[in-house]
């Protein structure tokens, strides 16, 4: 992997079939009425206006919160509260892709609050490194597609679009013989997820270190980012708020104005500089949690700071983290206790 390639890679599919149930079964008890006690282990609740996406009361920060306050360990518990406590996205796996639609939107919906999901299961995802797969083939990818649009249905949700796949059409990365599906295969899914009532798509574009967005705006277009709402920018990445901003303001202009999101769940510190060049984009130390997520951003081109990569999972097994998209409780510490 060279220098220009995609240093935003994703956590691997999550598999929460078991969480689908438990999200159901809480739905009453999530963000809008856990209240702002401390110490309790329930999520804080957040303004509506400026934050309105879901806090998953069962997602991994909240029981490793629970966990460590049964334990006593209460400055540790204070760290990972700093994640539980923010809505994080949630990514959906393609064994679960209707089942959890339905219940990530439902326990959202039941408390006012938008789910925000990601899709990333694109055919031949992310080039043979550690979050590869992805659907089969064209067909399977349709259907999951499909199946999450069923579980949406007229529920509000937010939809992160495929990071990293149009960009790996850009780099080289991607063998050629799959680029005038990919580009057919995101067209459609934009349509199908559009077609919902109150379903927001953004398609992923990138990040400010990878490239230039005259490299990657015709592709976008090819991909159908017109039909989006707009699109996301620094997904896993570790690039300032500033920059993506920069990065972002430059492509929207070429793409017919459209607004874009910023993943900022871990750029408090910025990118990392040290090590190999082709792996700082992998578990960097030194990192931390970045703005919390809001509407109520620095630019009226940026719909939403959000955590779309969600701090303390792993990026893969580099740098002593786990598999890509488990849980690492140290990283995830050492990201809290770095932010401002």
């Amino acid at each position: 992997m060279d220098g220009t390639r995609g240093v935003g890679r994703i956590g691997g599919a999550r598999v929460r079939a078991a969480a689908v149930g438990a999200v159901l079964l809480l739905a009453g008890c999530s963000d809008a009425d856990a209240g702002d006690a401390e110490g309790d282990g329930a999520p804080a609740r957040q303004p509506a206006g400026s934050a309105p996406y879901w806090v998953n009361p069962e997602g991994t920060a909240a029981r490793e919160l629970a966990e460590l306050e049964r334990e006593g360990r209460d400055e540790e518990a204070d760290l990972i509260r700093r994640i539980a406590e923010r809505p994080v996205a949630e990514w959906i796996s393609p064994e679960e892709a209707e089942a959890q639609s339905r219940g990530f939107t439902e326990a959202a919906a039941a408390v006012d609050r938008t789910a925000l999901l990601v899709l990333y299961n694109i055919p031949h995802r992310d080039c043979g490194q550690y979050s590869q797969g992805g659907a089969v083939d064209g067909a399977a990818y349709r259907a999951f597609v499909e199946a999450v649009a069923e579980g949406i249905d007229d529920r509000p949700a937010t939809v992160i679009l495929e990071p990293d796949a149009v960009l790996h059409l850009v780099d080289g990365c991607t063998p050629e013989v799959y680029h005038e599906e990919r580009y057919a295969l995101l067209r459609e899914a934009i349509a199908t997820l559009k077609a919902l009532p109150d379903t927001t798509v953004y398609l992923d574009a990138g990040n400010a270190g990878w490239g230039e967005p005259d490299q990657i705006f015709e592709p976008l277009r090819w991909a159908g980012v017109e039909r989006a709402d707009g699109f996301s920018v620094n997904v896993s990445n570790y690039y300032t708020t500033e920059d993506s901003i920069a990065y972002g303001k430059e492509l929207s202009a070429k793409v017919g104005g459209k607004p874009f999101v910023i993943d900022t769940s871990r750029n408090g510190n910025g990118p990392y500089t040290g090590g190999d060049a082709s792996e700082r984009w992998c578990n960097p130390p030194g990192r931390a949690l970045g703005e919390a997520p809001t509407r109520d951003t620095a630019d009226p081109l940026v719909d939403a700071y959000l955590w779309i990569k969600r701090p303390g999972e792993s990026d893969g097994e580099c740098k002593g983290g786990p598999k890509a998209g488990e849980w690492w409780p140290e990283y995830a510490l050492g990201l809290a206790r770095s932010a401002n």
